[in-house]
């Protein structure tokens, strides 16, 4: 009995013994909370923003033909020609990224007679005619011409109107905001550092953003469904393309230091 109490006992220790070696082993790798502290001592969130407004150099024309008939083949006809000869026309003035020239919807819609007041079962309404539309876009940075050509393209009337910036515009006001944002948000941090009586900052994380604004649109309504009947006489567009704000914001985190 003896014996077994002592082996016991020597097991019991070095099971003991094991655990706590264990322990400590753990504790050795978690963090000390002031490892911790250290870590985010005298960091600082903080974000600086810079907007210019520059004008919108790219104009964009919709222009539309629309025709009636009493069958679908003959306004699909009637569109296609109005459509191929204002096609032809377009093309003759086009350069890439002055004056690009593209097509857009053609669609045809049957027209029903109206029902009667009390349908009988089984009522199916009765086509009388078919209605057709085909679209023509015109855009580019060459205002003057876009907006002298779609003044002059016979048989279509203007849809929509549109002002915006070009891709290079953009570039050029985005890197000029965003290089202004980035100068702002330095000095910020390094005006926060030294009031806190610390001499510099390292950036830890750092975002930057930009907004270019939405481009504005300007429709001219009821136009188009008159196109047929009020061909566009040859004068130039009236368009005033007016400005857009292009905005960078930078955000991050900053650890100053002493």
């Amino acid at each position: 009995m003896n014996i077994c109490r002592h082996l016991a006992s020597r097991l019991a220790v070095a099971a003991l013994s094991g655990c706590v070696g264990l322990v400590v082993h753990a504790q050795g790798l978690a963090p000390t909370p002031g490892a911790v502290a250290a870590q985010a001592l005298n960091q600082l969130t903080l974000s600086a923003s810079a907007s210019i407004e520059v004008p919108m150099d790219e104009l964009s024309v919709t222009l539309a033909v629309v025709r009636e008939a009493a069958d679908a083949a003959t306004v699909q006809a009637q569109m296609s020609q109005v459509l191929e000869a204002a096609l032809g026309e377009a093309r003759k003035h086009a350069r890439p990224g002055e004056l690009e020239v593209r097509t857009g919807s053609f669609s045809l819609n049957p027209r029903y007679a109206p029902p009667p007041a009390r349908p009988a079962p089984g009522y199916t309404p009765s086509i009388i005619g078919w209605q057709g539309r085909a679209e023509l876009h015109l855009e580019g940075r060459d205002q003057r011409t876009v907006a002298s050509l779609a003044g002059r393209l016979a048989g279509m009337s203007v849809a929509r109107v549109g002002h915006s910036l070009s891709k290079q515009a953009r570039e050029r006001a985005e890197a000029q905001t965003t290089r202004e944002a980035i100068s702002r948000f330095r000095e910020r941090a390094q005006s926060y550092a030294e009031q806190f009586g610390l001499r510099t900052f390292a950036v830890l994380q750092v975002q930057v953003g930009m907004d270019g604004g939405p481009a504005p649109l300007a429709e001219a309504r009821g136009m188009v469904l008159r196109a047929a009947a009020m061909p566009m006489a040859d004068v130039p567009l009236p368009v005033e393309a007016g400005r857009a704000t292009v905005s960078s914001t930078v955000s991050g985190n900053i650890q100053m230091v002493p």
